[in-house]
């Protein structure tokens, strides 16, 4: 659990700290400010949804999936479900991520958006934005990815012959 918190607990205090410096500067769907002129924007934007708004308005329903997903991954993480490093990995950031989105829809009834990137690509001119909360959850998912490619595979029980030998 000390590990699990030393990776959460600070990526969560990240992200809460730059939704809050958001929302003390910037005018909630007002202008873009450009970081780097023609590719990344600091923006104030809201989310009822999920990823890419998806299911916009339905705040209270992520409000409750994202307690779920909480009891869930923190019962399977005591419980050793996680065993190799990068599980481990994901589910901090998986923590992170969750806390800190579940933390925006309870205090503002919607997900502080703020980083936009304009890939200059059909369908992701302008990508939507996001958070650091999302990025962890991504990665999340990545490290999830690469855990299950690179766990090997148990080898199959040997059946015994009926005298006892292999």
């Amino acid at each position: 659990m000390k590990f699990l918190l030393s990776i959460s607990l600070p990526l969560y205090v990240l992200d809460q700290a730059t939704k809050l410096w958001i929302v003390n500067h910037y005018v909630l769907h007002e202008d873009r400010h450009p970081v780097i002129p023609g590719f990344f924007d600091l923006v104030y934007w809201a989310n009822t949804g999920a990823a890419f708004s998806a299911f916009s308005g339905k705040n209270t329903f992520f409000i409750f999936l994202s307690i779920g997903a909480l009891i869930g991954l923190i019962y399977f993480y005591v419980r050793g479900a996680f065993d190799d490093r990068f599980s481990r990995l994901g589910v901090a950031l998986l923590l992170a991520g969750i806390v800190g989105n579940l933390t925006d829809r309870l205090l503002h009834g919607h997900v502080v958006d703020f980083l936009l990137f304009d890939l200059h690509v059909r369908f992701a001119d302008p990508w939507p934005a996001f958070n650091v909360a999302d990025s962890c959850i991504c990665t999340a998912a990545g490290l999830f990815i690469i855990a299950a490619l690179t766990q090997g595979r148990k080898p199959a029980a040997v059946p015994e012959d009926s005298d006892g030998a292999r």
